[in-house]
């Protein structure tokens, strides 16, 4: 017997704030900055409202051109993000960020789409979105991981070759930490979400498996196409950026 998710009425979200507020009003009591609690659940609850009026657009829309534009917003947003932790030499990396980010990333979702799901047309938005979503996010990470370990390991005098190395396993930990942990620690959000709607728990793990060899895929291969981008070109990148940076912040 099979449930579909019911509907869930604006009252009844109402009470999903109570545990939030109860935290806020902790921060408060203690003198902390309750403000910026309050500030991140009023944007969290905007964002997704406005994504959720933007993905109903999307969905009921056939135009491939606008697929591919959210796609492309998705890379050049996510390869700025990816090197907030070194910003003093964000402006040399980004070109770097950018293809290693659409060439892992992209490299990966089209073998889910065409050779996995086999997509009828390709550019389904309800299937196309959120996969590219979950992907280029993790990609972003892997890379932002990568770029600020590999960073510091050339500040502290670390050979390039060694750095890189070392950077390449800091940005893979996150993502194999999951591997590790998926099924026993947590059941993730598609899994979850696939038998909230009342799919069957095997379909929904096979869907899983997909997902997590999609993201450990897009973030190693990302992480090391920016890594190898970087060659014998790291001292000169971060190590002259580190001035910038120090007087940016002083």
């Amino acid at each position: 017997m099979t449930h579909s998710v019911q509907a869930l009425p604006l009252a009844q979200l109402a009470l999903a704030f109570i545990p939030a507020l109860a935290v806020i009003c902790v921060l408060w009591r203690w003198g902390l900055n309750y403000r910026n609690a309050i500030h991140g659940l009023s944007r969290m609850l905007g964002q997704l409202l406005l994504i959720g009026y933007f993905l109903v657009f999307l969905f009921e829309s056939d135009q491939v051109w606008i697929i591919l534009g959210v796609l492309s917003v998705m890379v050049l947003v996510s390869s700025w993000i990816a090197l907030r932790t070194v910003r003093a030499s964000r402006a040399a990396l980004y070109g770097r960020a950018l293809i290693s980010i659409t060439a892992g990333g992209g490299l990966v979702l089209a073998l889910v789409v065409v050779g996995v799901l086999r997509l009828d047309p390709w550019h389904l938005p309800r299937y196309l979105i959120p996969l590219a979503g979950m992907i280029f996010s993790n990609a972003m990470n892997s890379v932002s991981l990568a770029a600020d370990r590999m960073g510091a390991e050339i500040k502290r005098g670390v050979l390039p070759g060694e750095a890189r190395s070392i950077a390449f396993r800091a940005s893979l930990i996150p993502i194999t930490n999951s591997l590790f942990a998926v099924g026993l620690v947590a059941i993730p959000g598609m899994m979850t979400g696939q038998i909230l709607t009342g799919a069957s728990p095997l379909l929904a793990a096979r869907y899983q498996i997909m997902v997590m060899c999609m993201v450990y895929g897009a973030s190693g291969i990302s992480s090391a196409l920016f890594l190898f981008s970087l060659a014998k070109k790291a001292p000169g990148i971060f190590i002259k950026g580190a001035g910038p940076e120090k007087r940016k912040d002083a």
